[in-house]
């Protein structure tokens, strides 16, 4: 009897000592991030923890990545231009008024997003035309409302077109075209763009760390991406807009 009492009180005892050494030098190492959690966008969806600085700034060079200045008109006949946006979190589109494919998945969504924080007096969208000789400040208005747009923040804006594709391929690289070819004459990336109050491009990072840079704006509500359970991209994008906006 008193052999196996003897044998409980060593067991406890390497317990112990293997809390003191080892435990310690786990913790050091997760701190020092020798230990790395894998994590697929879905676990960061569902992490209640992450907060906006787990989202990735796009860099080019090592510096981050700022909205251009652009300066066009919108649909009430005003003059926006990236000033408006300053201490708001948006999102930004390129799209077409008489567009028959895409466009009216994308503003749907976007709507739903509006609707999402019609409380938040700094969200906004920022839809830039890429037919700018047919959509007029008129033209725009008319669609605004029949998508229903009553954010006062969102502008559906229309200008120089070559300026206009200059900011969507080389400001946003997010692809705009003229192709005769092409449903309705245009093609263009379907993709969204979120900025945070500061004016930088952001977005939430792959399983390796890298910066996934848009969401895609023409994946509905109850859509996957993909098979493996992913987080779906309008979800995933109203989630990283609260993120910024709590910021």
């Amino acid at each position: 009897m008193k052999k196996t009492n003897y044998s409980y009180i060593g067991i406890a005892f390497i317990i112990l000592v293997f809390g003191i050494i080892f435990i310690p030098k786990i913790i050091d190492r997760i701190s020092n991030k020798d230990i790395i959690r894998n994590e697929s966008r879905s676990d960061f969806a569902n992490d209640k923890k992450s907060t906006a600085s787990d989202l990735a700034f796009i860099e080019i060079n090592g510096d981050p990545k700022k909205v251009p200045a652009f300066s066009f008109t919108n649909q009430e006949g005003k003059t926006i231009t990236n000033k408006d946006y300053e201490g708001k979190v948006y999102v930004v589109e390129f799209f077409f008024t008489t567009c028959p494919t895409i466009c009216p998945r994308m503003n749907a969504n976007l709507i739903q997003i509006q609707n999402t924080f019609k409380d938040f007096n700094d969200f906004g969208v920022a839809s830039f035309t890429i037919n700018p000789d047919y959509d007029t400040p008129e033209i725009l208005k008319s669609y605004a409302n029949k998508y229903g747009v009553t954010n006062p923040n969102w502008h559906l804006m229309t200008g120089n077109k070559e300026t206009i594709y200059k900011l969507s391929n080389e400001g946003f690289n997010l692809y705009s075209a003229e192709e005769e070819d092409a449903a309705g004459g245009f093609e263009h990336s379907g993709n969204f763009a979120l900025i945070d109050k500061n004016g930088y491009i952001r977005s939430r990072k792959d399983n390796f760390g890298n910066p996934i840079i848009y969401y895609r704006g023409i994946v509905s509500e109850v859509e996957q991406v993909d098979e493996e359970g992913v987080k779906e991209e309008i979800s995933a994008l109203k989630e990283d807009i609260r993120k910024l906006l709590n910021e």
